[in-house]
């Protein structure tokens, strides 16, 4: 289903990627199950075809130009090199074809706040596609992936579907967070389309259960994240790349706090009235907190300093965190 137009769509990834344009569902598909449907029933799956119709069934299939220069993202993701070494070997295999990226499903392990999420938006950065987060643990989880069939009241499609038909990519990176929160009941496993989605050959013929349309998520880029493999049946785990994500070392916590830091004051206008780099007393308070909690830190040190009139970061001016030492993780 791929066509030989190259094209180079905008960006937000570190650099410019080449494009085909790639068919994710068959046209001719759509107008046939939407001519079936009687005459003023299934309105919402009646506009689900006409949307399909409507924005056509080419998307981008992007990959990088070259490999990209990496060297940003592990000292970002310094937890992450194992990783970001197997991103790195996929993306050189398809540089000098016409092959798409294709890259094997991941699973990282780990606690909660390492950075397995924030890892996944950094990943759709470097490759110049989108991502689309699916988070397990909901209620709805037995829906999220498949859909739901179009016959059970406030039914819709899933999420694999709509990242492929409402976004740009057909190759986006979905995110299937916290897996092993999943919790089948009798009528419905929510982990079970997963055993075609990452099949490469089955999931070219992917159908949603709503629109029961066949839809080409053959070239989805699948991050998996969980605390806990005990509870990811054995024949998923099998069609995956598992990764053991560590918390980073109290001096790599150094590091991604200098970078937040950094990254923070060049993303404001006021950040040029501030120090360039932070001082060490202010560098070890944060390195006993989770990134997530070093942003919050962060913008509340430079408030206050603003609020003193100091263009640096005291460690007065964070939050208390001496209570937390020890607990170090990274963005989730």
């Amino acid at each position: 289903m791929d066509t030989s137009h190259s094209l180079v769509p905008q960006s937000r990834g570190l650099q410019l990627p080449i494009a085909n344009l790639r068919s994710v569902f068959r046209t001719h598909d759509v107008e046939r199950k939407l001519s079936k449907l009687p005459a003023r029933e299934h309105e919402m799956l009646r506009a689900t075809y006409e949307r399909m119709l409507e924005r056509g069934p080419d998307r981008f299939q992007v990959k990088p130009s070259g490999v990209p220069e990496m060297g940003a993202l592990y000292e970002l993701l310094p937890n992450f090199t194992e990783v970001l070494d197997d991103v790195k070997r996929h993306v050189a295999l398809a540089q000098d074809s016409g092959d798409g990226l294709d890259v094997t499903p991941m699973l990282l392990l780990g606690p909660p706040g390492i950075g397995k999420t924030h890892f996944a938006r950094q990943l759709a950065d470097l490759l110049g596609t989108g991502m689309c987060l699916v988070p397990m643990s909901s209620m709805t989880a037995g829906w999220l992936l498949s859909g739901a069939s179009s016959q059970w009241k406030g039914a819709k499609p899933g999420k694999v579907f709509e990242a492929l038909v409402d976004g740009q990519y057909a190759n986006p990176v979905l995110v299937v967070d916290e897996i092993d929160k999943a919790s089948a009941d009798a009528q419905y496993d929510p982990l079970g389309s997963l055993y075609s989605l990452l099949e490469h050959d089955t999931a070219g013929a992917f159908t949603d259960e709503f629109a029961e349309v066949a839809i080409d998520a053959s070239q989805v880029i699948w991050i998996m994240t969980a605390n806990d493999e005990r509870c990811i049946p054995e024949p998923i785990l099998n069609r995956m790349n598992v990764f053991q994500i560590e918390a980073p070392s109290p001096e790599q916590a150094r590091a991604i706090a200098r970078n937040l830091y950094s990254s923070i004051r060049a993303d404001h206008g006021w950040g040029k009235r501030f120090d360039a780099d932070p001082a060490d007393d202010v560098l070890d308070c944060l390195a006993e907190l989770a990134p997530r909690e070093m942003r919050r830190a962060l913008m509340t040190g430079f408030g206050n300093a603003r609020l003193a009139q100091r263009d640096s970061i005291q460690a007065d001016d964070l939050p208390k965190c001496g209570e937390r030492k020890g607990k170090l993780g990274f963005l989730q």
